[in-house]
């Protein structure tokens, strides 16, 4: 552990001139969503979405390794399509999720993997339980937004999966019955902030 903290301390200090030329991007609420499925009871596959969340991206398009991300999610915002489920998650047997419980995401590596690909791996917090995840990402497009208010602003949108096990976050009711393995999926959309 201490070595992985020196490593990431050595490798925050090593890019923290390049990071300087990093520009803030803040999430776009209606158009950022973390989607997640699981199998269940082997039958179907079920979908469920977190949508209208905040975050930023220190976007450095000549150094994207020098980039960083920052997400926080209301659990509450959770849709599933069925109240009985929503009331379920919210419960006990999961998140046990009171008005301002928060799932997190903060970034602490970049990989770049090619010209639009990058691992980003990071500290994803669920129930007060930490774990390291790395994300798939791909660069989408940038461009400046084309109408509006903000027409002209430059934006950015990503795409990024993982897979992660709920029991290592507390969320472990009824697996192996209903699947362990959360399937994710994460398509964001971010504006250059003023």
């Amino acid at each position: 552990m201490t070595r992985l903290f020196l490593t990431t301390a050595l490798a925050v200090g090593l890019a923290a001139p390049a990071f300087a030329a990093a520009e803030r991007y803040a999430l776009d609420a209606s158009h950022s969503q973390v989607l997640f499925s699981y199998n269940h009871l082997g039958m179907s596959t079920t979908w469920n979405m977190f949508s209208g969340f905040e975050g930023e991206i220190m976007f450095d398009q000549e150094d994207p390794a020098s980039s960083s991300v920052s997400v926080s999610i209301p659990v509450r915002s959770l849709f599933t399509g069925w109240e009985a489920r929503f009331e379920h998650f919210m419960g006990d047997d999961f998140f046990g999720a009171g008005e301002g419980d928060m799932i997190t995401f903060s970034s602490t590596a970049i990989n770049v993997t090619g010209d639009e690909t990058a691992e980003i791996t990071g500290d994803l917090t669920i129930n007060d339980i930490t774990q390291e995840v790395v994300l798939d990402a791909t660069l989408n497009a940038t461009g400046e937004v084309p109408f509006g208010p903000q027409q002209g602003t430059p934006m950015a949108g990503f795409n990024a999966t993982t897979t992660i096990l709920r029991s290592d976050f507390g969320l472990g009711a009824f697996a192996p019955a209903i699947g362990d393995e959360l399937d994710v999926q994460i398509s964001l959309e971010a504006v250059k902030a003023e």
